[in-house]
């Protein structure tokens, strides 16, 4: 992979739900090792436009590159699919997912969950993939929870557990669908801190999130979305310090009186 050449790179993308339009022709790229945030009110497409860039969801029209790699795409409209399985499962295996609600199996072990993909998607060596499961859950501050369950970990915790899971399969980029929302405030700065972290070690992300201030933090760039086109987008301290459209002032100040 050259320099120039963007780790994701999605172009005049459009997705529907029926007649409802949610994306109506929206382009980003993330170069290797930034930090893009999506911000914008519910229903303005974030969350959709980060499931159609893992392949979660089917786009109607446009284009997704994985590493200069379009997405190879059979039918029309509607009927659009992806065309090679065996594509889609690389693609996903290198961009890995971290949700709002953790997702994590109840019945396994904290261990067991981050080592799971990485052996039966990845067919890695078990003690290889333990020793970086390991490691991962230590990275993210819950190295000593390894072998309790879910249920027994704070949200913020299982958050973390979570993004030592995507982790574990080293990704190409990791996408993150409103990774705190989910969480009381002392327990979502927790999460923030790794987060912090992952991007001051150049990690790529895409991270859609209502928090203002993590995405001020962490990203090189900021697109805000409404009613599913791209309204403004730029670097942070633009968007935040200067933002040009009276729809994305009228968005920050609401964020901030929330």
């Amino acid at each position: 992979m050259t320099a120039a050449q963007p780790v994701i790179e999605i172009t005049n993308l459009h997705k529907a739900y029926g007649a409802l339009e949610v994306l109506k022709g929206v382009s980003i790229t993330a170069q290797k090792g930034h930090v893009i945030s999506l911000i914008g009110s519910s229903g303005s497409g974030k969350s959709t436009l980060l499931r159609c860039c893992n392949l979660l969801e089917d786009s109607q029209e446009g284009e997704i590159r994985f590493k200069g790699e379009p997405v190879t795409w059979k039918g029309s409209g509607h009927g659009r699919r992806p065309a090679d399985a065996a594509q889609v499962l690389r693609i996903r295996t290198n961009l890995s997912m971290v949700f709002q609600q953790f997702n994590l199996w109840a019945h396994m072990s904290i261990l067991q969950n981050v080592m799971e993909a990485p052996l039966t998607v990845l067919r890695r060596d078990r003690d290889e993939v333990e020793e970086a499961a390991r490691g991962y859950l230590a990275k993210v501050g819950i190295g000593d929870k390894c072998d309790v369950y879910p249920a027994q970990l704070s949200g913020g915790q299982q958050q973390r557990a979570a993004i030592a899971r995507g982790l574990c399969m080293e990704p190409e980029a990791l996408l993150f669908d409103e990774p705190t929302s989910a969480l009381d405030p002392e327990l979502e700065q927790e999460v923030v801190r790794v987060i912090k972290d992952l991007a001051a070690e150049g990690r790529t992300m895409i991270i859609v999130t209502h928090d203002m201030k993590l995405a001020a933090d962490v990203s090189d760039h900021v697109v805000f979305l409404h009613q599913g086109l791209i309204e403004e987008q730029g670097p942070p301290e633009t968007l935040f310090g200067a933002p040009k459209s009276e729809r994305l002032r009228g968005f920050l100040s609401a964020t901030h009186a929330a």
